[in-house]
C-alpha cells in the first residue's frame, strides 16, 4: 500500500522550493502499522519557512489510521481530570462569547464539549473516528463523522474550537477557512497546537526529547508566526496568545472572525 502522497508545493504558500531538515523514526508510535513507512521526512519551505512532512496519508492509509482509537482520545477518558483542564480553556473564550452553539472539530475524548455545556453552551462535535461520533450521539449530543469542508450545520456557531487538529490536516488553509465559515463576524475561535517557535521546542529537539518529529499523525510543525499568518489569511484576527496545558510544547490562541 502506498501510504503517502508527496507534497509538490508548500501546503501553506504553494512555494516549490524546500529543504530537508529532519528525519525521524515513527515505528514506535501507538498507531503505527507495518503498512506505513517507518520514517518521517520533514521539510522547510524556503519562501514562508513553514515546516511539513514530505507527504500526507492516502485515503487508504487514513482508513488504517482511523481504525484504531487511542485510549486518551476515547469519549469519556479521565472525564473528571480533563473537566478541570477544559474549564481553563473555556475561560479564555468567555470574554468573547458565553452562550450558543460550540462546535469542536476533532473532539477526541469530548471533554471540551462536555465542559462547555456546563458553562451554558450547546455542544456540537465533529470527528473522523466513527466510534467517538456514535458515542456522543448515543448520549444525545449532536455529532458528525464528516469532513468539515462538506458539513452543513444549517446555522452559525458562537464558538469554534480546533484543538490540536490543524497539524493533522494535509491542507490546513481550506480546512481553517471552512472552520471559520461556521462563525458569525466577531465570534471567536480557540485553536491549539505545538509551537515550534519557542526555546522549549529547541531544547527538546536538541536533547532528543521532542515527541513531535516522530508523531505519525502530524503533517505540520507550526510556529506562532506561521499560525498567525494563516489565521489572518482566512479572515481571523488573533487576539490572545497563551500556553496550552493539554500537551507538551503547545500554544493556545483565541482569534476573532473579522
Amino acid at each position: 500500500m502506498q501510504d503517502r502522497e508527496d507534497y509538490s508545493n508548500c501546503p501553506l504558500c504553494e512555494g516549490v522550493e524546500f529543504t530537508e531538515i529532519y528525519r525521524a523514526d515513527c515505528s514506535q508510535h501507538q498507531c503505527y502499522s507495518p503498512q506505513f513507512r517507518p520514517e518521517i521526512i520533514w521539510k522547510k519551505c524556503k519562501a514562508c519557512m513553514h515546516v511539513f512532512t514530505s507527504g500526507y496519508f492516502t485515503d487508504a492509509a487514513f482508513e488504517v489510521l482511523f481504525s484504531k482509537t487511542p485510549e486518551s482520545r476515547s469519549v469519556g477518558y479521565k472525564i473528571e481530570e480533563k473537566r478541570a483542564l477544559s474549564a481553563k480553556m473555556i475561560e479564555k473564550i468567555l470574554p468573547y462569547a458565553n452562550s450558543g452553539p460550540w462546535l469542536d472539530i476533532g473532539f477526541g475524548n469530548a471533554s471540551l464539549l462536555f465542559t462547555a455545556r456546563e458553562f451554558g453552551f450547546e455542544p456540537i462535535g465533529v470527528d473522523l473516528r466513527r466510534d467517538n461520533v456514535m458515542a456522543l450521539q448515543q448520549i444525545g449530543v449532536e455529532a458528525y463523522c464528516e469532513d468539515i469542508q462538506q458539513l452543513n450545520l444549517g446555522r452559525k456557531c458562537s464558538v469554534v474550537s480546533v484543538m490540536d487538529v490543524l497539524e493533522h490536516v494535509p491542507h490546513p488553509k481550506p480546512f481553517l477557512r471552512a472552520a471559520a465559515g461556521f462563525l458569525e463576524t466577531g465570534s471567536p475561535m480557540l485553536i491549539s497546537m505545538p509551537n515550534s517557535e519557542s526555546f522549549a521546542w529547541d531544547y527538546a529537539t536538541g536533547t532528543k526529547q521532542n515527541p513531535y518529529w516522530s508523531e505519525l499523525e502530524h503533517f505540520h510543525n507550526f510556529s506562532r508566526s506561521t499560525l498567525y499568518r494563516l489565521l489572518e489569511e482566512v479572515g481571523m484576527k488573533p487576539v490572545r496568545f497563551g500556553l496550552s496545558e493539554r500537551y507538551r510544547l503547545c500554544m493556545e490562541v483565541v482569534a476573532v472572525k473579522g
